[in-house]
């Protein structure tokens, strides 16, 4: 009898620790208060003027993959057909583009590189090719990154923090990592009454 109030106590208190969002020093959010607001100029497509000089950028970037050539050219011919309506391009030419590129705020996590090479034994002769190069990785900090996710307010709503079980007509549902049966005895198995 009292195990069976104890655990229940356990459970509650659990589930009311499980989840809760919390400030970047820890400390428990009361349920329901807003965000932070964030910094914003107005213009939702900043650093772009607009939607269009974000798809284009989105375009010639990710798209077609454009040399900075091909985007010169383009943004030439943008630029002489404009003039005659007293209008500019969206971008003066391929060096303005990859800087707005890369003063989008979102997604600033910095990217970072080493050397790979091989350094075991070479074996006489003629070597494979991949035992005598340099290779470059690129690569930006994963915990850097989730902390970019985890503070988007786009997705505020959308995470599951912690594991939960979902029944509907007795049968369990399970619709993500979270409502799985492993991220759910991770959670329990340091219970031991």
């Amino acid at each position: 009898m009292v195990r069976s109030w104890l655990l229940d106590l356990l459970l509650q208190i659990i589930k009311l620790l499980l989840g809760r969002i919390c400030n970047e020093y820890g400390d428990f959010i009361p349920e329901g208060t807003p965000p932070q607001p964030q910094p914003t100029s107005g213009n939702p497509w900043e650093p772009y003027s607009n939607r269009i000089d974000f798809e284009l950028a989105r375009f010639f970037y990710k798209e077609s993959q454009s040399s900075a050539t091909e985007i010169d050219s383009i943004l030439h011919l943008w630029k002489a057909s404009l003039e005659q309506h007293g209008d500019i391009a969206p971008f003066k030419d391929h060096q303005e583009l990859y800087a707005t590129i890369d003063a989008t705020p979102l997604g600033d996590t910095s990217w970072d590189s080493f050397n790979l090479h091989f350094s075991g034994e070479i074996p006489e002769g003629e070597p494979p090719e991949w035992m005598t190069t340099d290779f470059e990785y690129w690569y930006r900090d994963p915990r850097a990154l989730v902390h970019g996710i985890l503070a988007n307010p786009d997705f505020a709503h959308q995470l599951d923090y912690a594991p939960y079980q979902e029944y509907v007509d007795g049968k369990h549902i399970f619709s993500n990592m979270m409502s799985g049966d492993w991220a759910w005895k991770q959670a329990v198995s340091r219970i031991t009454l």
